[in-house]
């Protein structure tokens, strides 16, 4: 018996094609589930790692902040360091300097104590030596009233004491100023003084005296050669008194510095 192409003969053969579809369609179903749980739990495996990513970026991007801030620090320091070196380095030379010039200071210190103490024994020796002096000769030169300048005539009395000194070169050399005692004292003083510088300045200027080879005093009316009662005597002592003492070695001349010579 042939089928023929009937509607019902059709229907039978959709209704076994969409059977057959429908069971493969479950077989798919059920074949890709197990790979379809495996791309879900891949997917959020991918999602969990992009997740984690994403915190490994923040925690290196705040890694890299605190780095960079370290390395900040870093440099400041380093800049600090070596402002700290350098200003150790200056304190360092600074504090060598001030040691080098306390050893200068130290020793001119040292110098000049060396020289305070040659200095005293040379005094010293010179205060001895004033007892080897011995009165040579002495000059008066006179003054008119009221007077203080040399005359010629006096000028003439201190050049021939001075050649008695000669060539000599350790003598010492007193000039002591009077006056009369027509006025009060303290005139008489001051003009006394002037009448004594006077001659020290003949002897330094005109004579190349070294001034620390002269002794100066002015004694006023004091020691008067005379009694002032007379214009004579009054003359005697308007007058300089010119001591010119030699060294003598022999140490016997000590009592000559002591007495005062009557005039000659």
């Amino acid at each position: 018996m042939t089928l023929r192409n009937t509607p019902a003969v059709s229907a039978l053969a959709v209704l076994s094609v969409l059977g057959a579809g429908c069971a493969t369609k479950k077989h798919v179903r059920e074949a890709i589930a197990p790979v379809q749980n495996q791309v879900n739990q891949t997917q959020g495996q991918v999602s969990d790692l992009q997740k984690q990513t994403a915190e490994h970026k923040q925690a290196i991007g705040d890694l890299d902040r605190q780095v960079a801030t370290a390395d900040e620090k870093a440099v400041d320091a380093g800049k600090r360091a070596a402002e700290a070196a350098e200003a150790a380095a200056k304190a360092n030379s600074a504090a060598t300097e001030a040691g080098q010039r306390a050893d200068a200071a130290n020793s001119v210190a040292q110098q000049a104590q060396q020289g305070v103490a040659k200095l005293d024994d040379s005094m010293q020796k010179s205060f001895q030596n004033l007892d080897n002096y011995k009165l040579a000769t002495t000059q008066q030169v006179y003054f008119g009233f009221n007077k203080n300048a040399l005359t010629k005539d006096e000028r003439a009395k201190l050049d021939d004491a001075i050649q008695k000194v000669g060539g000599m070169r350790n003598f010492l050399i007193e000039v002591e100023g009077y006056a009369d005692r027509s006025g009060d004292r303290a005139y008489n003083q001051e003009l006394s003084r002037k009448r004594a510088d006077a001659v020290v300045h003949y002897l330094a200027v005109e004579h190349n005296i070294p001034l620390r080879s002269i002794r100066e005093l002015g004694v006023g009316a004091d020691f008067p050669d005379a009694d002032n009662k007379t214009r004579a005597a009054r003359k005697e002592n308007r007058r300089v008194d010119v001591k010119i003492y030699t060294l003598d070695l022999s140490g016997q001349a000590s009592a000559d510095l002591n007495a005062r010579p009557q005039s000659q």
